[in-house]
């Protein structure tokens, strides 16, 4: 079965796009404030079982926060698979209402100094590295410069690796499989958006790490803004919606990692009940229904509001 891991997204900036942000995290963003969250949920992952933690450049303090985690903690690298990503600058000025909060630069000039900035913050437990929201139509798997950046870090030991984006994943997995330069793949796939699924079957077979993000599509499979079909699944089952859409995921034989985006010791815990839901056939035909055409849940996950 698949392993669960905690992805930082939502808890190392002040503003992110999942649902119920207020409710979660309450009126103080400070960074003292995050900071101590993010050690407690660290804390309460690391109690959990989990031995897996995502972060970006992008995602504001979280490579911070959780290098300082680790320092404190005195975790042994290799104890904790670490993994991050390049590729987006957060630019949010640690603000709710910025205008902006990041921006993405796929090149070769933003990899040497976001590569040097991960580094600083993670050296010596970094184990996979990857592009942010790779894309055929950014070009930047034909760019040599980062191509070749990527191979000569690939040779220093660290895996390589891409997430994807948009409701074209399946032609930027495939482009990265047929290259054979990556070692992992992170994709969206969940109840509502699973067009990347047979492509990320590929990548397994072709021996790449698959990672799956947004189980519960940004809030929108879990609590009171899950489907009706799925907070009614969840109660016959006794767990939240949230541990059934994440189930989902667990059960695909090709998925590697199911990425929890918690932001609450309590919230981790619901998602990763996840581990003891049992999916079959009757439920795979009960939430089929839940199915999204990509381009509607992808333009839908673009009007959701930063908070």
């Amino acid at each position: 079965m698949a392993q669960f891991a905690l992805g930082l997204a939502a808890i190392g900036r002040p503003a992110y796009i999942n649902l119920g942000r207020e409710r979660d995290l309450g009126a103080d963003r400070s960074v003292a404030t995050l900071r101590a969250e993010a050690e407690a949920l660290l804390d309460a992952a690391w109690a959990a079982g989990v031995r897996w933690v995502d972060a970006a450049r992008s995602y504001g303090r979280a490579e911070e926060f959780l290098g300082g985690w680790l320092r404190s903690r005195q975790v042994d690298p290799g104890a904790l698979t670490v993994s991050s990503k390049w590729g987006y600058a957060y630019v949010g000025g640690w603000r709710l209402d910025a205008e902006v909060h990041e921006r993405k630069e796929l090149t070769a000039a933003q990899l040497e100094r976001q590569l040097a900035e991960t580094r600083a913050l993670l050296d010596g437990w970094l184990d996979l590295y990857a592009i942010h929201s790779a894309t055929v139509e950014s070009g930047v798997l034909d760019d040599a410069a980062v191509l070749d950046r990527l191979a000569a870090l690939r040779a220093e030991g660290v895996r390589i690796g891409l997430s994807t984006t948009g409701p074209r994943q399946a032609d930027t997995i495939d482009r990265a499989v047929a290259s054979g330069r990556f070692d992992a793949v992170q994709a969206t796939w969940n109840l509502c958006e699973r067009a990347a699924g047979p492509a990320l079957e590929r990548a397994h077979a072709a021996g790449m790490t698959v990672l799956v993000k947004e189980g519960v599509a940004n809030g929108r499979l879990a609590g009171e803004a899950a489907p009706p079909q799925l907070r009614a699944a969840a109660a016959d089952l006794g767990v939240g919606a949230d541990a059934v859409a994440l189930a989902a995921i667990a059960a695909r034989p090709w998925v590697d990692v199911v990425l929890s985006g918690a932001v609450t010791p309590a919230m981790l815990a619901s998602n990763l009940a996840a581990r003891d839901v049992v999916w079959d056939d009757a439920l795979e035909r009960r939430l089929a229904g839940l199915v999204r055409a990509p381009e509607d849940y992808w333009r839908e996950r673009a009007a959701l509001p930063w908070s």
